[in-house]
């Protein structure tokens, strides 16, 4: 197992981040099915000892059985871990139960603390922006969180460019923490923060760790063009949030980069899913890929990403494969640049 430094601090974090989603989980509304308990415990302490240091889950994990069980696992080895969790989906029936208001988050974290069984979290993450809570009272609430000696680092998911550079403004502004790390779906069908969140991130420093690098299991080749899905798979549970994620993964344009991906894991003789977590592993400026595994034959085969360096001339061709177009203003400033500087004449 490899480490990166999280963003701007001295923080090491394994190149691999074991995603807690599944843990505990049923079928239903905003979950998917996954690892009892047992399972659970199993896949915690194989990734704890092949070096992994880095886990990440969210309070509204199976209803906050996530936690739980991490809090199980972590007992005895808590401060040799690297523990993310996220507040901000509803954790009651109450109008003020949801949300990046300080009144949820405090609430959020102190319920969160003793579901993981610990004193502090070590990066605390908003799971998505909240349009109907300023900024400012978010920040100052999470910063009021680390001045307290409950949160460590704070970090975003789900943020679009002019969130993320408005968050870092305030915090600026105010002498207040800065989100240091960057949470947003990314993969080799999932490219979209190439546009502004990714140059940001580099720009300013800002860890990134990439949730569903395998496209809901797609990058894994279980989805076939014109064929059924698998009963045990998003699309072959009666879930609809599950199936409308991984629906929308089923395009023309992914089936062409799957076939590339099937080309690259070939040549390097990896398997899809390590290939497709290594290909994003070496993105500029990515710190970590969150892998989910049901059961230790998923884990140990996601594991086998880390470790090794993407062949240049082979990562470019899936690159290139799976580049979104630019988009005004990024075209116009990619044509008018070499213009302006004299690489290309007038």
């Amino acid at each position: 197992m490899r480490y990166r430094l999280l963003g701007d601090t001295g923080l090491k974090v394994s190149e691999i981040c074991l995603g807690a989603m599944t843990f505990g989980s049923k079928a239903g509304p905003r979950t998917v099915p996954g690892a009892d308990e047992a399972e659970s415990l199993n896949v915690i302490a194989r990734f704890l000892d092949q070096g992994g240091n880095f886990i990440d889950t969210a309070d509204g994990y199976a209803h906050g059985r996530s936690e739980e069980i991490l809090g199980k696992a972590l007992a005895g080895r808590r401060d040799s871990v690297v523990l993310a969790t996220k507040g901000f989906f509803p954790t009651g029936s109450g109008p003020n139960d949801k949300g990046l208001t300080r009144k949820h988050l405090f609430q959020a974290a102190e319920a969160s603390l003793k579901r993981l069984a610990t004193d502090y979290i070590d990066l605390y993450q908003v799971h998505c922006f909240d349009s109907r809570t300023p900024l400012e009272e978010t920040i100052s609430a999470l910063n009021d969180l680390v001045r307290q000696g409950k949160v460590r680092y704070i970090g975003c998911s789900n943020f679009s460019g002019w969130q993320l550079a408005k968050a870092l403004g305030v915090s600026a502004g105010r002498g207040y923490e800065r989100f240091e790390c960057l949470q947003p779906q990314y993969s080799l069908v999932v490219r979209s923060a190439d546009r502004e969140l990714l140059p940001l991130c580099r720009s300013e420093k800002i860890g990134v760790i990439a949730w569903s690098p395998l496209a809901g299991g797609f990058l894994t080749g279980k989805y076939k063009a014109g064929e059924p899905a698998p009963p045990v798979s998003r699309l072959g549970e009666s879930d609809p949030a599950a199936r409308f994620f991984v629906e929308r993964f089923l395009t023309p344009r992914s089936f062409d980069i799957l076939r590339e991906l099937e080309s690259a894991a070939q040549s390097l003789g990896k398997s899809l899913a390590q290939t497709a977590l290594a290909w994003t592993l070496a993105v500029p400026g990515m710190t970590a890929v969150i892998i989910g595994a049901r059961n230790l034959r998923q884990l140990d085969d996601n594991l086998g990403a880390g470790g090794w360096d993407f062949p240049r001339e082979l990562w470019q061709k899936l690159d290139q494969a799976s580049a979104v177009p630019l988009e005004y203003p990024q075209d116009f400033q990619s044509w008018i640049d070499p213009l302006l500087h004299g690489d290309l004449a007038l």
